[in-house]
């Protein structure tokens, strides 16, 4: 079975409430319950399966979710990962942006990505859009091409809108739902 670690760890989830918005507490999204390396290998794996390596010069990701899986691709494709940080360092071409999820908002700071760097971005979670939506309008500002997306839970259900506005195929590993405070995955 596909992804089988990945899929057994759903059932361990916990979800915790952030004003309307149902969040939920992963190893892949948070280190919580303990993360597994069999649960991480398995979601690398698949993304260094599924992902556009071919035209990537760099692997972009959100601070602070996607740190394990950029890190991790980085060693397995062979190309260098960028974090964008929720702290200002000011350093020469620092690029901001506004951040806005279902539970926050937050400025980040994009350093190390240039006009016609080809970038795969990688993350935990979809859900809102917000993070994806900031971070490409940001890179577009810059002149950097987003060539794939990977994300390991898809929490929403506007991924098509999502996918037009970013000008990219986002490709997920699961679809998942909170159902009577439990993480479900749907078809």
């Amino acid at each position: 079975m596909a992804l089988e670690h990945l899929r057994a760890s759903l059932k361990d989830t916990v979800v915790v409430r952030f004003g309307d918005y149902d969040y939920f507490v992963h190893p892949i999204t948070d280190g919580i319950p303990l993360g597994r390396p069999e649960v991480l290998d398995e979601v690398l794996t698949e993304f260094a399966r599924i992902g556009d390596w071919s035209h990537c010069d760099k692997i972009v990701t959100a601070e602070s979710m996607g740190f394990p899986l950029a890190a991790g691709l980085s060693l397995r494709v062979r190309k260098p990962y960028v974090f964008i940080r929720k702290r200002r360092y000011g350093l020469p071409g620092e690029v901001s942006l506004k951040q806005a999820t279902g539970y926050a908002k937050t400025d980040m700071f994009i350093n190390n990505v240039h006009r016609g760097d080809r970038v795969v971005f990688v993350d935990d979670v979809i859900s809102t859009g917000g993070t994806l939506l900031a971070i490409a309008e940001a890179l577009g500002g810059i002149g950097a091409e987003i060539v794939d997306i990977l994300i390991v839970f898809e929490k929403t259900r506007t991924k098509a809108a999502m996918e037009k506005q970013v000008g990219a195929k986002i490709k997920t590993l699961l679809k998942v739902d909170v159902v009577k405070g439990k993480v479900v995955e749907r078809a």
